[in-house]
């Protein structure tokens, strides 16, 4: 049944659809393209750093050194331009469901250093207005494949948004942080199941870091235990 369907539908890139060996794949041209976030990275906020990888020592980047992060820990799968710009894009904007299980795999690799048992995987939410024209949250398909990846529990409506916020797009840190304020919540119901526990909070996205800040400040207010992060695509500056 499989052979049949591959002779039917052919495998596809991921990015821009070219014919392909395997499901989940990219294209050559899309491979050299694609920057995976595979060597030194800072560990507070996962932007790549120049220098050779050492597991031992953890760096830090500029923005991290004078920025206060309320985790302990970030991984990011690629860096938020070129092919992995596009491929972001389109799961949050495209369309796109069908992407989350293939870069699910790509975050739940990336995030393999920093997951530990009996941790409880959250997924950055959004409003349920949004919800509505969308009809997904992307941070929650990629959260579902990170958890059944590492076989820990995913914990879909932890979170909540309180309020509909403006868009972070033309912001300073600053504002974004303001917008941000008390629009998220953990829900009550699901107070008891983060109590004392290791969270791994999971969004498609970390530009300032604003959006993230405000969800794991509200997991910590719960009572969770330390929170680390995971990101598909980390905005780097030029």
């Amino acid at each position: 049944m499989k052979a049949a369907l591959q002779l039917i539908y052919p495998p596809q890139c991921l990015a821009c659809g070219m014919s392909v060996a395997n499901d989940g794949s990219l294209c050559p041209a899309c491979w050299r393209d694609c920057e995976f976030v595979s060597g030194c990275c800072c560990h507070l906020c996962g932007v790549p750093l120049p220098g050779i990888a050492d597991a031992a020592e953890l760096l830090t980047c500029d923005d991290c050194l004078t920025t206060a992060r309320p985790w302990v820990s970030a991984r990011a799968a690629l860096v938020y331009r070129g092919v992995g710009r596009n491929l972001t894009m389109a799961l949050k904007h495209g369309d796109r469901p069908d992407l989350a299980k293939p870069l699910g795999a790509w975050l739940a690799q990336a995030a393999a250093g920093i997951v530990v048992r009996d941790m409880a995987v959250v997924p950055v939410p959004i409003h349920p207005l949004r919800l509505m024209s969308r009809k997904y949250n992307q941070a929650a398909l990629l959260s579902a494949q990170l958890a059944r990846w590492h076989d820990v529990e995913h914990i879909a409506d932890a979170l909540r948004r309180e309020r509909q916020t403006d868009s972070q797009g033309r912001k300073n840190l600053a504002a974004r942080v303001e917008n941000l304020r008390g629009a998220m919540s953990v829900h009550p119901a699901r107070k008891r199941r983060i109590s004392g526990r290791a969270v791994l909070l999971v969004d498609d996205v970390m530009a300032s870091g604003a959006t993230l800040c405000a969800a794991a400040t509200a997991l910590e207010l719960a009572g969770c235990g330390p929170v680390c992060v995971a990101v598909l695509a980390r905005a780097v500056k030029d």
